[in-house]
Order: C-alpha cells, then sequence, then structure tokens
C-alpha cells in the first residue's frame, strides 16, 4: 500500500476481478448506502453565471445550527483539510494527531512543515499533549467508529493553549450533539464537517469548517472566490430539503450494522472487532493478514479496507463498511466459501 491509500478506488479493483465496476461489492468506502431523494433536473440548470453561494451558505448554517459567519465551504473536506493547515502553519509548528486518524491529515501536516506526534488513542488517551500544538481529533473516530466525550479533552488541550480541530465527519450516524455546542467556550476550535459522507455522494465534493467568526474571517483571506460547482451546490441544497432521510439513514443503517457485527462475530476468519457508532466495522484478522483477507475476497468481486498504513494499526486489520443487507450476505458467502 501507498502511504496514505485509502479505500474506494472501484475502478482499479474491478480491473483486477475482470468485471464492471456495477459489478463490485464495494465495502472499502464509507458512504452511506442510503441516498436522499433529490428532485433537481440538472439539465435544466444554470451553469453559465459565476455561482452565488449565498443561499447555500444559509441552508447549510441552518443545517449545522451555526450562524453564517462562523462557516466556510470547501471543496470537500480533503479541501478542508489542506486549508486550514496551511492557514495555521505561520502560527503553528507542531501538529498532535490522536491516531488511527483519516491518512489526510498526516499529510496535509507534512506538506506544511509540522512536527508531527501521534498519540495512540487506542492504547494511550491519557498522553498530555504539548503546548501550542495543532490538535487533530475524529469523532466518531475512524477507522473504528468510537465516539468520545471529548469536553474533558477539550479543558485539557485548552489548558495546554492549543488550537483543536474535530473532525466530525461520521457524526451523523450517531445521535449524539456537535461539539459546536461549545464553541463559545473555546476560542480556537475548528469543526470539520464532510457532508458527502452521510448524504452518500462522494462524488459531490462539499465540505464545511466551523468556527469563531473572528478564525473564520482570518481564514477566508486566502481562500478563491469560487470553489463550488453549480451541480455541487444544487445536489446538497436539494439533500437538505429531505426531511425524512436521517431517518431513514439511522433505520437502514442501524440493521445493516447489527447483521454486520454478526456476521463478524461468527466468522473464524476474524479475532476481535470493534465497537462503532458510524457506518463501518474496523475488525483484526485471526491469523491472516489483511492483503491475504482481500485476496479471498476478490473472486467473489468484494472490496475492503486494509488497514496496516493506519498509523498505530498493523497487518492484520481491516475496515469493513455498513452497506446493504444483500450487499453484506454477499460478503458472508464469499467468507465462507
Amino acid at each position: 500500500m501507498t502511504p496514505y491509500q485509502h479505500g474506494g478506488d472501484i475502478t482499479a479493483f474491478a480491473r483486477l476481478c475482470g468485471c464492471e465496476t456495477s459489478e463490485v461489492i464495494d465495502l472499502s468506502s464509507n458512504i452511506n448506502f442510503v441516498k436522499p431523494h433529490i428532485e433537481v433536473d440538472f439539465n435544466a440548470l444554470s451553469i453559465a453565471p459565476y455561482p452565488d453561494y449565498r443561499t447555500l451558505y444559509g441552508t447549510i448554517a441552518s443545517y449545522y445550527d451555526v450562524r453564517v459567519e462562523e462557516m466556510e465551504l470547501f471543496n470537500g473536506g480533503s479541501s478542508a483539510i489542506f486549508a486550514l493547515l496551511r492557514h495555521l502553519r505561520h502560527a503553528l509548528s507542531h501538529c498532535t494527531i490522536y491516531s488511527p486518524a483519516y491518512l489526510e491529515y498526516k499529510k496535509a501536516a507534512r506538506c506544511f512543515g509540522y512536527e508531527i506526534t501521534h498519540i495512540d488513542r487506542l492504547t494511550r488517551m491519557d498522553e498530555r499533549v504539548r503546548e501550542r500544538s495543532l490538535v487533530v481529533f475524529v469523532n466518531p473516530s475512524t477507522p473504528d467508529g468510537h465516539f468520545y466525550e471529548i469536553e474533558p479533552l477539550l479543558q485539557m488541550w485548552q489548558s495546554q493553549r492549543c488550537t483543536v480541530l474535530v473532525d466530525e465527519s461520521f457524526i451523523e450516524f450517531t445521535l449524539y450533539a456537535s461539539v459546536s455546542e461549545l464553541l463559545g467556550d473555546y476560542p480556537n476550535l475548528y469543526i470539520l464537517k464532510s457532508m458527502t459522507k452521510f448524504f452518500g455522494a462522494a462524488g459531490i465534493r462539499i465540505g464545511t469548517l466551523i468556527s469563531h467568526a473572528r478564525n473564520i474571517e482570518a481564514l477566508k483571506v486566502t481562500e478563491p472566490m469560487w470553489k463550488l460547482s453549480a451541480f455541487d451546490s444544487a445536489y446538497i441544497a436539494a439533500a437538505l430539503k429531505d426531511h425524512s432521510f436521517k431517518a431513514r439513514s439511522d433505520a437502514a443503517n442501524k440493521q445493516s450494522r447489527e447483521y454486520l457485527s454478526t456476521i463478524l462475530t461468527q466468522s473464524p476468519l476474524i479475532k476481535h472487532h470493534y465497537p462503532t457508532t458510524a457506518n463501518y466495522i474496523l475488525a483484526e484478522l485471526e491469523s491472516i493478514t489483511a492483503g491475504q483477507f482481500q485476496q479471498k475476497l476478490l473472486p467473489h468481486r468484494v472490496m475492503v479496507r486494509n488497514c496496516e498504513n493506519f498509523d498505530a494499526l498493523g497487518a492484520s486489520h481491516v475496515r469493513i463498511a455498513v452497506k446493504s443487507m444483500d450487499d453484506l450476505t454477499h460478503f458472508e458467502e464469499a467468507l465462507h466459501a
């Protein structure tokens, strides 16, 4: 694997299988398998004018229960990560990443010259961070989906005069409240939201950073005027109008998550799997490597995420996404083949 490789390269996997991409059972990508009802005629969409984001900003701010001045939109969550770390690099030189975590954080920190410390949150959550560090914490975590009660951590980080980025890209899959409720108490807090995960559209690139208005104002100074296409904006605006989507998604994901957990519990190939609140499960294999596990599933066109390139994990860890009951039945059959 490459150092920053992640799941979801369905085209390359289909070539390996000798099949069409539509035939692949993609359990490597943690994108919601439930889709919102979209009522947009994209053929009729006006794309000649320059985009005007005012309505979109208001809609998204209302959805996250923050003020428009407290948020900035980006061309996806990864773009938001790179923009923020680039923006903060002149004030901060050290980055603490609670690992395992989304690998784009390490990539961005290295690109912008930060000194990096990894804290293994699976075994050393009580480790103290360096003063004036940029702290990165993903909640719910990836690739294991654990949700942390974060306010005690925020208090500790603030006592160390840290700037904090909390990644809540998967919090919509849970019933927990966002840390945005605590913005007033933590002036150096940033929150990342990746709308494409929950709304099941990785090809639609919209990520949101939330912070104090003065932080967002400073961040915008070096941001381009236009970052989102009319198609991105129209899709998300339409998705947010589907007010029954959250309930449908919760019910379907709960059923599939419980089924996947049962599959993993009963499989002799699985040594252990981690409790999760998100739409994926991290599993440790019993006696084979993640690469060997992938090879076993290859003839069945089932794709899972090899987690060996995550910090604090190893060659025996895989992440399996929560998908439809049909897809998981196919996965269960592949395990027993």
